[in-house]
Formats: structure tokens, sequence, C-alpha cells
């Protein structure tokens, strides 16, 4: 059985309200591939391996791919990322309820990334995510813009 994520992606300028009363998960990735995409993943204090499979092309857009997450110890986590390409990426993210049942997840970066806010909304369809309405203050929409994939980041492109 294939594993699917639909996500779109939003640059964020500002944002207006405080984020303390939100989950926050401090999260580190190191990518050991960029295509097909092969990553390790400390969220706070759970680990993980990360395939993400080719995206499949909706028009002008890339919405979804296979992603397969396996758990990892601490261990192995700490052994794979010394063997990553590039940078390690460091970010904070808040799982922000939103309607419909949908979360907004809100990357909030730090070095080298540190001033870039990204927050990511997943869906159960690719219609779900091709009809979906941001709140006002997301900024332009950047899903499928390469420079703002984390496995591109990590390669060490600058803003």
């Amino acid at each position: 059985m294939e594993n699917r994520e639909i996500e779109r992606k939003w640059l964020i300028e500002k944002i207006p309200f405080d984020l303390k009363g939100y989950e926050c998960l401090e999260i580190e990735q190191a990518y050991l591939s960029p295509s097909p995409t092969v990553r390790v993943r400390k969220e706070n204090e759970e680990y993980y391996l990360t395939y993400k499979g080719s995206r499949k092309m909706e028009g002008n857009s890339d919405l979804s791919h296979s992603e397969y997450n396996l758990p990892l110890d601490r261990e192995s986590y700490y052994h794979l990322r010394e063997k990553k390409d590039g940078i390690l990426i460091a970010k904070k993210r808040y799982r922000i309820p939103y309607e419909k049942g949908l979360v907004i997840e809100l990357d909030v970066f730090e070095e080298p990334y540190e001033g870039l806010i990204i927050a990511e909304v997943e869906f159960d369809t690719e219609d779900e995510a091709v009809f979906f309405t941001p709140p006002e203050w997301f900024g332009k929409d950047v899903t499928g813009v390469p420079k703002y994939k984390n496995a591109c980041m990590a390669c060490g492109i600058s803003f």
C-alpha cells in the first residue's frame, strides 16, 4: 500500500497571533539523498528515517508524493545524521488547528535560514488541496518551488 502526502506551502511574512498556546515540535533533519529524498529527522525526542518518492504533477504544481516513515532509535539517528549531504535543517514547528479538521504546520527556521517562516497544510485529497482557500495572513504560495524544499535548503541555497 502506498502512503501519499498531499500538501501545499506558503511563505509567511508576519504571524498575526501569539504561538505560545500551540503544540511545538523542535525539529532537526539531515538529508542523506536529495533524489529520491532520504532523510533522518528528530522531532523532540522521537527519531525517523523518511523516504519520499517522486511527486505526482498536477498542472504546474506538485501537490503529492509517496512518503514512508520508519522509526529510528537515538543512536541510529545520530549515526546517520553524520552522513548527511549539506547542512542540518533546524526549525520549530507549531501545529495550529484550522477549519474542517485541517492543521497548519508553521515552520520557523533557525540558522542559517533564520527569519524564514513557511506554513504547510496537508490534505486528504488533491481536490481539497487545489480548492483550499488559505487564511489572509498566508503569503505567496510556494508549493513546488524548489528553493523552499527542505532537501534543497540542506544543499545551502541562500535567500
